[in-house]
């Protein structure tokens, strides 16, 4: 089935155009939902991280403590690579048994890390970058989140640049701080236009809207 991986940087608004696509028609398969539903209380992964990184990683909730283990992480390179090793084979399984279910018009994968992970590019057809100024992502997060600044920038720096992210783009959505919610959407439906079309024949090129 024609895929499209469609990612971008913290507050870029991927999650808002994943789900306009799956309500015209696209099976959305969300990484970053995997992970959450796998660490929720009674979460699959949530045994194999204690057993990780002791009692201290889950809340009293009995889900993952991601604060902690964001500090934990941000301090330790040996703590992402013991987190990854947990998280991304079961990730991987899921978005494998959900794609092959899968019955929609296309794939969309949603992959926050899509540049950085270097696994994606030959699992997809196209990559489609939703992407917006760095102010902009930190006003959004810290509006829904009450982050810091300074944790938010931490975050983004530990991201593929916006330059990156772009130049393994096939299609990209601006949504920056001048784009409104109805602007978006239109852009957003015309690329979707454009790969009902080419789900069928796929063709190469690059295509900007916004």
């Amino acid at each position: 089935m024609f895929s499209i991986g469609l990612t971008g940087g913290i507050g870029s608004g991927k999650s808002k155009v994943a789900d306009w696509l799956a309500e015209w028609g696209a099976t959305v398969i969300d990484t970053d939902r995997i992970a959450h539903d796998l660490t929720a209380p009674g979460g699959a992964a949530i045994e194999p991280l204690r057993a990780a990184f002791g009692t201290e990683a889950i809340g009293s909730d009995g889900a993952l403590d991601r604060d902690w283990m964001r500090a934990r992480v941000f301090a330790d390179p040996a703590a992402r690579r013991r987190l990854e090793s947990v998280l991304h084979p079961m990730i991987d399984r899921s978005v494998r048994d959900q794609a092959a279910r899968a019955r929609g018009r296309y794939l969309v994968f949603v992959v926050p890390l899509l540049v950085e992970s270097g696994r994606w590019r030959d699992r997809v057809d196209r990559v489609c970058v939703v992407d917006c100024d760095p102010e902009t992502q930190v006003g959004r997060v810290r509006a829904r989140s009450g982050l810091t600044r300074d944790t938010i920038e931490r975050i983004m720096s530990a991201q593929a640049s916006r330059a990156d992210r772009l130049a393994a783009a096939d299609d990209v959505i601006v949504n920056d701080g001048s784009t409104d919610l109805d602007t978006l959407r239109q852009n957003v439906s015309l690329l979707h236009q454009a790969w009902c079309d080419r789900a069928s024949r796929p063709t190469d090129g690059r295509t900007t809207h916004g």
